[in-house]
């Protein structure tokens, strides 16, 4: 649904609902990234409590920002935590790009059967990467915070960045067809049911390659 045609001032409400989120695009509270999770606050369709990376700032925002009460974190969507990054054990990387298709800031860069690498700078700790990989190579790791504010892990420059790097990565997922999804599924479905051996999983993905 494109509400910038419709209401200009329900679109500008919008913006204002977006920026007051670290863009992490980490889809915890239950939408397809931070901007349609504005769209539906806007919309009095989500709360105010859906976002864990933002935590308690970003719901005091909010609740200021909508004229509603400020309430805790819902659980439902996960605990406030101290921000990681994705690293990439590459000795063990079989280079099946799902963490690649997986990530919304498009901050992995890699090719099918070549060694991915995360940049760290860009890694937003959404985690959605993690669960995809088929030989558990990939690790969420502490990271140091420089000049975070208004949020505690986040800086506003970080989640400016992130938020242009989302309209990439989430374009560049809607652009994949879902012939090569399904290949890319089918190929690993059985190494990651059997969690095979990173030497016998690459061999495998190169036969049916």
């Amino acid at each position: 649904m494109n509400l910038t045609d419709k209401r200009p001032e329900l679109n500008d409400l919008i913006q204002a609902i977006d920026a007051c989120l670290p863009q992490t695009q980490c889809m915890q509270c239950g939408y397809n990234g931070c901007r349609p999770y504005a769209e539906a606050a806007a919309r009095g369709e989500a709360d105010v409590n859906q976002c864990p990376p933002g935590g308690e700032v970003t719901i005091n925002a909010l609740a200021k920002l909508l004229r509603v009460e400020a309430k805790p974190l819902n659980p439902k969507y996960g605990l406030h935590k101290p921000r990681t990054v994705a690293w990439i054990e590459e000795a063990l990387c079989i280079g099946c790009t799902l963490c690649i298709k997986a990530c919304p800031v498009d901050a992995i860069l890699g090719a099918t059967k070549q060694m991915h690498t995360v940049l760290t700078q860009e890694c937003t700790g959404c985690e959605l990467c993690v669960a995809p990989c088929p030989v558990d190579c990939i690790h969420m790791r502490p990271v140091t915070i420089n000049n975070a504010g208004p949020w505690p892990d986040y800086s506003q420059a970080e989640a400016e960045r992130a938020r242009r790097r989302g309209v990439v990565g989430i374009g560049a997922a809607v652009r994949r067809t879902a012939e090569g999804r399904q290949r890319d599924d089918e190929r690993c479905r059985p190494c990651v049911r059997k969690r095979l051996p990173a030497a016998q999983l690459q061999k495998t993905l190169s036969v049916a390659g």
